[in-house]
């Protein structure tokens, strides 16, 4: 029994469907990735908010570790800390026009460096600067504290 070779052929309303179906299924997937990423980003936040329980003597042995790496590569600086600026209370406002008491809009891990570097690396001579790193959409975006010396 021969078989017509146009009932092999679908219509282009079918492939058309088709096409339609694997689009809706492939929006679906980046729609799922991109709110699994959201939902990721908020609970960094959220807990990057929080008191990060280490010790001062635990965060100088790894400042003094990055110090040392950034020494050894003939930098007189090094941003120790990049993050979002919904760490602070103003969306990082006060840094971006650097405003005398920026730091105090500063929460969670971010204050804890600042007041860190007031504590004990102020007095030795080292220089912490807050500036916004990136601008998404031409709004300030995320923030980086930079530690330099000399």
């Amino acid at each position: 029994m021969a078989v017509d070779p146009g009932s092999l052929l679908p219509t282009a309303d079918a492939v058309m469907e088709k096409l339609a179906l694997a689009q809706a299924e492939e929006a679906t997937k980046l729609a799922q990735a991109r709110e699994a990423a959201e939902a990721e980003r908020r609970g960094l936040i959220e807990q990057l908010s929080k008191p990060s329980g280490v010790s001062d003597e635990e965060a100088i042995r790894r400042a003094i570790k990055i110090i040392e790496r950034a020494v050894s590569n003939g930098k007189n600086e090094v941003q120790v800390y990049r993050f979002s600026n919904k760490l602070t209370t103003d969306g990082g406002r006060a840094i971006n026009q650097q405003e005398t008491g920026w730091e105090n809009t500063l929460t969670g891990v971010p204050k804890e460096i600042y007041q860190l570097w007031a504590k004990y690396f102020r007095s030795r001579g080292y220089k912490l600067r807050a500036e916004i790193v990136d601008f998404p959409g031409g709004k300030p975006g995320d923030i980086g504290l930079t530690l330099k010396w000399g």
